[in-house]
């Protein structure tokens, strides 16, 4: 199995890398294709003529795509035709990955595959778009939703918890947003065995589990033993550009009947992490 991998240079994109690391793979990152030139991609395609081709690259700040829209959809949707032709030409297998910000957020159950779409921001939008253009030009095609990512390489929120929180003492986080914290080591190994498989459509891949983020910041600040004076406040008293969705927990039902086994729980990865990545030691932190 021969894999390419576009935006290689991402905290996904990453972990990816070491999730195929025994097949050949080709990782290319942002300033080594751009997948919003439609030549570029084709090219790079049929030079390396992968069997499978990860799409890991995303314009992912989520307040400035409501500003910079034609950057997002560039990106996020004609980025994915892009790849989508690209593969459908030489018949290689495609896994796109896109996001929980796909739904309104107004569910008062997990969402499943094909529950109804209904974004409220411009990346959800053009993560949309994305979506339906794989879905309507690439035969081979894996569409991964996933939620709420952390990892290693890249910034994120608990990289960012834990910098607010032995600088400054205090931190204030919205506790009316739930879904599910993904540790994308998880996302890419789940990934790597989606692939094992000819079993294409739409999946939700996250880790198991749910919570706010306010909820998820105690869990962080329990576990590396930060003492931090947490206050939990709501979204309206935390005013950004873009709306987020109230809740964004997904059902992983397509995984779970295709007969794969479901990915560990949030706070299990969350302790893996911050073991892998010095803030914790061994041992049994999941109790």
């Amino acid at each position: 199995m021969n894999v390419l991998i576009t935006g290689a240079g991402g905290m996904l994109g990453t972990d990816l890398q070491k999730a195929f690391a025994d097949t050949p793979c080709i990782a290319l990152t942002r300033n080594e294709l751009d997948i919003t030139q439609e030549l570029a991609v084709r090219e790079a395609v049929q030079m390396h003529r992968p069997d499978v081709i990860l799409n890991a690259a995303a314009y992912t700040n989520v307040d400035r795509c409501e500003t910079e829209i034609d950057q997002a959809y560039a990106v996020n949707a004609v980025g994915a035709r892009n790849v989508a032709v690209a593969a459908e030409q030489i018949g290689a297998q495609l896994v796109h990955v896109s996001t929980d910000y796909v739904f309104p957020g107004v569910s008062d159950r997990p969402y499943r595959e094909e529950d109804e779409t209904g974004p409220i921001g411009e990346y959800g939008r053009s993560k949309l778009a994305g979506e339906r253009l794989v879905r309507s030009l690439c035969k081979k095609h894996y569409i991964v939703r996933t939620s709420w990512l952390y990892g290693k390489h890249g910034p994120n929120f608990v990289k960012t918890m834990l910098k607010i929180g032995r600088e400054q003492g205090a931190a204030r986080v919205v506790d009316d947003q739930v879904g599910s914290p993904t540790y994308t080591v998880d996302l890419a190994q789940a990934i790597r065995a989606l692939v094992e498989t000819p079993q294409y459509g739409v999946y939700h891949l996250s880790n198991q589990g749910a919570c706010s983020w306010h909820a998820f910041a105690v869990d962080i600040f329990t576990l590396a033993g930060v003492d931090v004076n947490l206050q939990a406040i709501k979204t309206r008293e935390f005013s950004r550009p873009a709306k987020r969705p109230a809740y964004s927990v997904m059902d992983n039902m397509m995984w779970r009947l295709s007969g794969h086994e479901p990915l560990r729980h949030y706070r299990e990865a969350l302790v893996a992490y911050l073991q892998e990545t010095g803030e914790i030691q061994g041992g049994d932190h999941t109790s």
